[in-house]
């Protein structure tokens, strides 16, 4: 699905059950670019079920970064939202791969939040003219799909509602940092 020039970049953010980290992402994605005055729309999704309220632990996470989870409601990723993203940001590698097995030729715009900061600011900003989809085929030179196997403390972000070594307020001031950098990368001023 090609996007008119025009329309506004499209993030999805996709976690596990899209109660915690995807949501608390995308709001902090949202809020960042918004702050920036970019035409940047963010969406966000899981792999469980649609329907389903944002954690507790989560909705007090986003409270103290000043955002609002009360009437977030889960959305179960589809073919349509990876292939209408310019850029799709698992919190796993699980996620990503699961991604690609539902929509293939999202291979080249979809990283864990993680790999894409890195692989960014190692890349180097995006130049204004050019398209997020094009500056994602950059940073996805010379990936390999075989890297996505398995997990990684250097990729995933840990879940809090499943890793009892890691809390809400810790994984929410990691997610913080990272969007941050990342949008100084894909959206510089």
């Amino acid at each position: 699905m090609e996007r008119a020039a025009t329309a506004p970049d499209r993030v999805l953010v996709l976690c596990t059950a899209n109660q915690c980290r995807s949501p608390l992402a995308g709001l902090l994605l949202r809020r960042a670019v918004e702050q920036r005055g970019l035409r940047v729309e963010v969406l966000t999704a899981g792999l469980g079920e649609p329907g389903r309220p944002a954690t507790p632990p989560t909705v007090e996470a986003a409270e103290h970064l000043g955002l609002d989870l009360r009437d977030h409601q889960s959305r179960k990723v589809d073919r349509d939202l990876l292939a209408g993203a310019d850029l799709v940001l698992g919190m796993e590698r699980l996620h990503v791969r699961e991604a690609v097995v539902l929509e293939p030729p999202v291979w080249r715009r979809a990283f864990t939040l993680r790999e894409a900061v890195r692989r960014a600011e190692a890349e180097g900003p995006r130049s204004r003219a050019e398209p997020l989809r094009v500056w994602c085929s950059h940073l996805s030179a010379g990936r390999d799909r075989m890297s996505l196997m398995g997990s990684s403390t250097e990729d995933d972000v840990r879940d809090p509602t499943s890793d009892w070594s890691v809390d809400h307020a810790t994984t929410a001031s990691d997610l913080a940092e990272l969007v941050e950098r990342l949008v100084i990368c894909a959206w510089p001023a």
